[in-house]
């Protein structure tokens, strides 16, 4: 690439198939970036209050009060609350018409609680397939758009009689143009996603583990409640 020829300039002389490649493979990273950005900040926030309430479950504070103080928050909650929230709300409704059957009882508030686990983790995953999809498809869109401006350069170079490296250099740059932009818009997408997937992942097994741990205590007291 010669000094007075810009970034700017080879996307201006390109042809408008490789031109409209470009801007959606720009459209596509800016839209990633700004997933990433949001989901991180989700990310990092969902574990620091999971990580808060269970700090205060396991502190010895009474289930009953817990579960009423998160109940006034109830439009609110997230995370491992409103795996609390679910489990507790179906434990109390069960036994009050079914104390003498703890089975029945810990089986629906069970249920109650995987379906809120599932929940939650759905929303912690939002955006993430629209990364693992820029991050796959964006090196195919730019090749796509290499190939073009390549072709589209070679068939210039055919209808002139003496042919010089000058003339077709810059088709071939603005051609090979978008393959760097397919790269620069799937390199950060394809890190981001497993970066992201991780931390889903963590957050979904501490959402499990709790769920567990408290389904027990439930038990428990479903066990004592019958005797």
């Amino acid at each position: 690439m010669t000094a007075d020829i810009s970034i700017l300039d080879l996307f201006l002389q390109a042809s408008f198939l490789v031109k409209l490649v470009m801007l959606i493979l720009l459209g596509m990273s800016v839209a990633s970036w700004a997933m990433i950005i949001q989901r991180s900040k989700v990310l990092s926030k969902a574990a620091k209050d999971t990580e808060s309430f269970e700090d205060k479950f396991w502190s010895g504070k009474d289930l009953s009060a817990l579960y009423q103080e998160v109940n006034k928050r109830k439009d609110e909650l997230s995370g491992t609350e409103e795996i609390f929230y679910s489990g507790f709300t179906e434990f109390a409704r069960l036994r009050k018409s079914n104390a003498s059957s703890p089975d029945y009882i810990m089986e629906g508030t069970g249920r109650a609680m995987r379906v809120a686990v599932s929940r939650e983790v759905d929303d912690l995953e939002t955006s993430l397939p629209f990364l693992a999809t820029v991050g796959s498809i964006s090196p195919y869109i730019g090749l796509f758009g290499t190939v073009w401006g390549i072709m589209h350069a070679f068939i210039a170079l055919g209808e002139v009689k003496q042919a010089t490296l000058a003339m077709v250099a810059p088709g071939i740059a603005e051609a090979l143009i978008a393959t760097a932009m397919g790269l620069f818009a799937a390199i950060p997408a394809v890190m981001a996603y497993n970066r992201l997937s991780n931390k889903v992942g963590k957050l979904e097994h501490n959402y499990a583990t709790f769920s567990e741990e408290f389904h027990s205590i439930l038990h428990r007291q479903a066990m004592a409640g019958r005797e």
